[in-house]
């Protein structure tokens, strides 16, 4: 087994895998390819539900335990594909297909590199592999359904599209559905509480809302209206407006402060439907940081949510491809992106296992 056959290996399961569709909470057929990955390798595994883990063969209590995750559920396609989202192709060294780049390229490259460390002795760390499921989706049944499986994690990699520089911090999320309450009436009629003209001055507000604390990494929180909905005829004025808004928190924050704070301020009844998907980082001095730097990899702070918010351990967000091509029509990755993923986390984790 060397670094070439795993990179040769990888990307036939990554053509597999986009070849078996697996929108979120449909990913039994991804997890049966998974599993017959570990199979193949003699890796004993677990699954639960749609998520497979396994541990290196030369575990050992006591040791620190490094997390390598990253998830096997797609999006759906959006209607702008001009190409078969499950016609997994090379074009010009381009991979296309749907999850390529969001994230089967990184589970691929993780999962191959995990086989690769798989028989060593003597690390310095103990590890556990994570491919999990309903990412996308933010559900119940994925990584956070089996932490409690887990012995306790002491840091993490978590796979996602960055390039393969280092994500030393991360924006948590959390979604209000709002309502801006008026006077229901016939359209004929006088009406001074129109819910929906109501809702003007409290999009400016969403607008031009600003939180007091900007973080050096992450910038501040940003606050978007996403949805709005309101009324059901041409001639009833509606007694409400509904809106959704997106707040991604940076690390200066704990959701709940967030809550808060919007509770207290916002012209409008706001009600979250989750707090618990909160920013999260790795110290910028901590070993996997400094290898990464001494690797030639710079850092930065991602907008983008994953399941990162689902750990209490310090991690890192790492991979190979773009995150501006995620969730995009005619998703790819290109084939030497995968490859040098491979050899990058291979690197990496040599120098900080041991």
């Amino acid at each position: 087994m060397t670094i070439e056959s795993l990179k040769k290996e990888a990307l036939e399961l990554l053509k597999l895998l986009i070849r078996t569709q697996s929108f979120s909470s449909e990913e039994d057929k991804t997890a049966l390819l998974i599993t017959e990955w570990f199979t193949r390798y003699n890796i004993p595994f677990k699954r639960q539900g749609n998520n497979i883990w396994a541990f290196n063969k030369d575990f050992q209590s006591g040791k620190p335990l490094m997390l390598l995750n990253s998830h096997h559920d797609t999006v759906k396609p959006n209607s702008a594909y001009t190409k078969d989202p499950f016609d997994a192709h090379i074009e010009d060294g381009k991979l296309y297909g749907l999850g390529s780049n969001d994230a089967g390229g990184c589970l691929v490259s993780l999962i191959a590199t995990f086989t690769y460390f798989y028989q060593k002795t003597n690390l310095n760390y103990n590890l556990v592999i994570v491919a999990s499921a309903e990412e996308e989706s933010s559900g119940p049944n994925g990584l956070k359904s089996v932490l409690s499986e887990l012995p306790n994690l002491d840091v993490a990699i978590v796979g996602e599209p960055t390039l393969m520089n280092l994500a030393i911090a991360e924006k948590g999320l959390v979604v209000f559905d709002a309502v801006v309450k008026g006077t229901p009436s016939h359209a004929a009629h006088p009406n001074d509480d129109n819910a929906i003209y109501k809702t003007i001055n409290v999009l400016e507000w969403f607008r031009d809302y600003k939180f007091e604390k900007v973080s050096e990494v992450l910038g501040p929180v940003k606050l978007t209206v996403t949805q709005i909905e309101a009324g059901n005829q041409h001639n009833v004025v509606p007694a409400d407006v509904r809106m959704v808004i997106d707040v991604r928190v940076n690390d200066k924050y704990s959701n709940q402060e967030i809550y808060d704070t919007l509770k207290n301020e916002a012209p409008c009844e706001l009600t979250p439907r989750s707090l618990g998907l909160n920013s999260s980082a790795i110290p910028a001095d901590h070993p996997l940081v400094k290898a990464g730097l001494e690797l030639g990899r710079t850092t930065y702070g991602s907008p983008t949510l994953s399941d990162q918010a689902n750990l209490y351990c310090p991690s890192l967000k790492l991979g190979p491809g773009d995150s501006t091509r995620s969730h995009s029509a005619n998703e790819f990755i290109y084939v030497t992106e995968i490859e040098q993923g491979i050899e990058l986390y291979i690197e990496l984790l040599t120098k900080v296992l041991g």
